[in-house]
């Protein structure tokens, strides 16, 4: 097969799909994984990320492109980057990002090259045309043929770039042998000749839980925010894909100084996210939501992969990051529904038949009173043999999504997820919950978020039902609204 059949593959998705989510971005097919090149231009949003147009699995990697007027609705454009025989890019397009460079779209990404994918090659492409379809990739790639020779690397690549005065600063995730994952912080009059200056910070790699900082740092970014700076990281050991984490700290003569650290989502899918600064100044964060379901059911499904929906970042006066949904997503809402006071009985719960569906959005606050944990189950059953459950837990103020009875299916996930999610009211919790078929995304308190993959079994677990244990609790309000789909289009160049 070659590269251009492979781009022209027909779509062979189930419309029909019951895990196939309907409001979150994901291509017409196949494979997606890290959000790359995030860009607002022109007034629209671009997102490009990491695709394989050849089948639902890892491998052939291209960039996707799709675009946005409202952050919400998304248009499929043409593959963005596509991996040229004989050139540095030949085995695939990895991670990177988009800056402006004088009114010129730029691209900066990893061009993988060898049998083991072990060149890892910094490479250029731009742009000039109004909807950055056509991109001409720079002749002299790669511009960074090799990392440091005084290094003993085990990994690098992926890429993000920044103005800063008058040079452009990039960091390059790596990983030092038998030390830990670092970002390599390098600088450039033109964005074609970097010089390497140092690691900004190095993690050890013989820490443990609850936060691991592996062998290498996939997909680092570093920017400012709220007077602070944030370097955002994702962690890499033993060859698998741990978790992404955050420093909030100081910048400062070309070294980072963390103050604060936490993972970013714990809800065993997030992974490898990508930050960008829209024209209203907001910092908007998407990530890549993995599958929990084994390869086989993926490539039967034709799809793997989907982005979380956009999150507006920010950071507390005690170094906290905090995750919000954008506001934009609420023109999706429909059918609303309100409660009021609903009292929780202990360990049997408070059934809502009036709710049912599996394309939700919920903001929910409750009280503690006697209970020792309080929250929804989910995606139920009418007998409870399948449901998802989304709790806070008082004593040990942590958010928790518990994926046991998610489904009857074995082999996906049925792990127990939690997150630490500080109270600003004792004995109060908001949740904001996003459904979306096949994905959990939750916002606590509009402070912490974390995301789970879902696979029900069963057409009829579309129920949601209140849940204390330990005691009574109360849900003192509660909305709800059904999601309407979005729709995807391709544009015509």
């Amino acid at each position: 097969m070659t590269e251009s059949d492979a781009v022209d593959l027909p779509v062979t998705v189930n419309p029909d799909d019951p895990h196939r989510p309907a409001y979150h971005f994901l291509p017409e097919a196949n494979w997606l994984n890290d959000p790359n090149g995030l860009i607002q231009w022109q007034g629209r949003y671009h997102l490009f990320y990491q695709c394989n147009p050849n089948g639902p699995f890892h491998g052939t990697v291209h960039w996707g492109h799709a675009v946005s007027e409202d952050l919400v609705h998304w248009e499929h454009l043409p593959i963005a980057l596509t991996p040229t025989p004989n050139s540095p890019d030949q085995d695939g397009c990895f991670s990177g990002c988009a800056v402006d460079n004088n009114g010129v779209a730029t691209l900066i990404y990893t061009g993988v090259r060898g049998p083991e994918l072990e060149d890892e090659l910094a490479c250029v492409a731009t742009s000039t045309d109004e909807l950055l379809i056509t991109w001409e990739k720079y002749p002299g790639n790669p511009v960074i043929a090799a990392p440091p020779p005084d290094l003993k690397l085990v990994a690098y690549r992926d890429h993000s770039v920044w103005k800063e005065d008058d040079a452009w600063y990039q960091v390059i995730g790596a990983g030092i042998q038998d030390v830990g994952g670092t970002a390599l912080l390098y600088r450039s009059p033109d964005l074609l000749t970097w010089q390497y200056l140092q690691p900004i910070l190095v993690g050890d790699r013989t820490e443990t839980a609850p936060i691991v900082t592996g062998d290498m740092w996939e997909c680092p970014a570093l920017f400012s925010l709220d007077n602070k700076h944030v370097l955002m990281i994702s962690v890499w050991a033993n060859h698998t894909l741990i978790n992404s984490s955050y420093f909030v700290g100081e910048y400062k003569q070309q070294l980072f100084t963390p103050e604060h650290r936490a993972i970013v989502d714990n809800g065993g899918s997030f992974y490898a996210p990508q930050t960008m600064l829209d024209n209203q100044g907001r910092r908007l964060m998407w990530g890549w939501l993995r599958e929990q379901r084994s390869l086989e059911a993926q490539r039967l499904a034709g799809w793997s992969g989907t982005m979380t929906l956009p999150r507006q970042l920010s950071v507390l006066p005690d170094g906290r990051l905090t995750q919000t949904p954008v506001p934009e997503l609420q023109q999706l809402r429909t059918n609303h529904q309100q409660f009021q006071q609903l009292v929780i009985s202990p360990d049997a719960g408070l059934a809502l038949p009036e709710i049912q569906g599996d394309c939700l959005e919920i903001i929910i606050t409750l009280e503690a009173d006697q209970s020792e944990n309080v929250g929804l189950a989910v995606r139920c059953s009418p007998d409870g043999v399948e449901q998802t459950l989304i709790l806070y837990d008082w004593s040990s103020s942590e958010l928790i999504i518990d994926l046991k009875d998610s489904s009857l299916t074995p082999d996906v996930s049925h792990e127990r997820y939690t997150i630490p999610c500080h109270l600003d009211s004792p004995g109060n919790i908001k949740l904001h919950i996003f459904l979306d078929r096949s994905v959990i995304e939750v916002f606590a308190n509009d402070q912490t978020a974390m995301a789970s993959r879902i696979y029900p079994t069963r057409p009829d677990s579309l129920g949601v039902r209140l849940v204390a244990n330990g005691g009574q609790a109360t849900a003192r309000s509660m909305d709800v609204w059904t999601i309407s789909p979005i729709t995807s289009t391709p544009v015509k160049e």
